[in-house]
């Protein structure tokens, strides 16, 4: 199926403009639906291969980072992706043309529905708190070579306020205090803490509470950088892209609930998670809860996705749960 004619040519006329402009850093997209494609010319058949790749990168986020490429039907729904765009944009990036891309959200969770993968909701956003040698707080233009890593791997980036940014040691400490604003104030669990010093950078990323630190060396910036997007990835992607082959029953623990309110939002936050199936209370102790669930990946994965989010944080083991976590207020 092609995009209408009349919405082509308004993208194609109308939207090109800014390409003769100075050039601009290119926007990373916020949106898991939306990618950027590097392409040669604006022509129909890139244009279409441009699409194509867009899903692709598009149907493996929200399926979780699972590899679709040998699932049935696959390749004939990278060949119908034309048909799924809601909006295209081309834009200048450096000496080259991108195409900003974003598919009908919609469209796209009925595609993976009709390959046959279990629903795994998308991975929230990654908060990048990067200060410079210089000690500063660096912002998204100076940040793109993570941003493209990251973005090419499935992960969406957000962007602190430069002006009021989190405390990054408190973060990096675990707090439930900071941890908790972050989730108010940027819909997270996952931060990514930086420090460049010339030629190496320390890194920890804080995963629903618990901090993973590593140090990289490379040639330049922009190559501390890319490691620094694909490094998180790697550990992301061990931790959140497990799905079972069938439903798996367990108990998880949730404690510093401390209030009938607090007790609903925990029950409403898992009931809304697309990977849980059933939930139950069976027990309840001081101000935590022992549930009985029922989900499409193990506990202790369903944890590490429940606590990237935000929410909740993965808490010390407890008696008779397969997992545990703890309620951030």
């Amino acid at each position: 199926m092609r995009l209408p004619r009349l919405l082509t040519a308004f993208l194609l006329l109308g939207l090109l403009a800014p390409m003769a402009r100075a050039q601009v850093p290119v926007p990373v997209p916020s949106s898991p639906y939306e990618v950027i494609v590097p392409v040669g010319d604006t022509s129909e058949a890139l244009r279409d291969g441009a699409f194509a790749t867009a899903l692709g990168q598009v149907l493996e986020r929200v399926a979780g980072g699972q590899d679709l490429r040998n699932k049935p039907g696959y390749e004939d729904a990278l060949k119908g992706a034309p048909g799924l765009v809601q909006q295209f944009q081309y834009q200048r990036a450096g000496s080259g043309i991108v195409l900003r891309v974003k598919f009908d959200p919609g469209a796209v969770r009925r595609l993976i529905a009709r390959i046959g993968v279990p629903a795994a909701g998308v991975k929230p956003p990654v908060l990048v708190l990067v200060r410079g040698s210089d000690g500063s707080l660096l912002g998204q233009e100076a940040l793109g070579p993570l941003a493209q890593a990251a973005e090419a791997r499935g992960y969406t980036l957000a962007w602190p306020d430069l002006a009021d940014a989190p405390d990054a040691s408190a973060i990096a400490g675990a707090d439930p205090a900071a941890l908790a604003q972050v989730t108010r104030r940027y819909h997270t669990g996952l931060i990514l803490i930086g420090n460049l010093k010339g030629g190496s950078a320390d890194w920890t990323l804080v995963s629903g509470g618990k901090p993973l630190p590593w140090s990289d060396q490379a040639v330049s910036q922009d190559a501390l950088l890319a490691d620094a997007g694909n490094a998180l990835a790697d550990r992301l992607g061990k931790q959140l892209n497990v799905i079972g082959a069938s439903i798996s029953s367990g108990k998880l623990w949730v404690g510093k609930v401390e209030s009938a309110q607090a007790y609903a939002d925990m029950l409403a936050m898992l009931r809304a998670d697309p990977a849980v199936r059933e939930v139950s209370t069976l027990a309840a102790a001081n101000d935590g809860f022992l549930l009985a669930i029922k989900a499409s990946m193990p506990p202790a994965a369903l944890a590490a996705s429940l606590a990237a989010g935000g929410r909740v944080i993965q808490g010390a083991p407890h008696a008779g749960a397969d997992a545990s976590l703890q309620w951030l207020h």
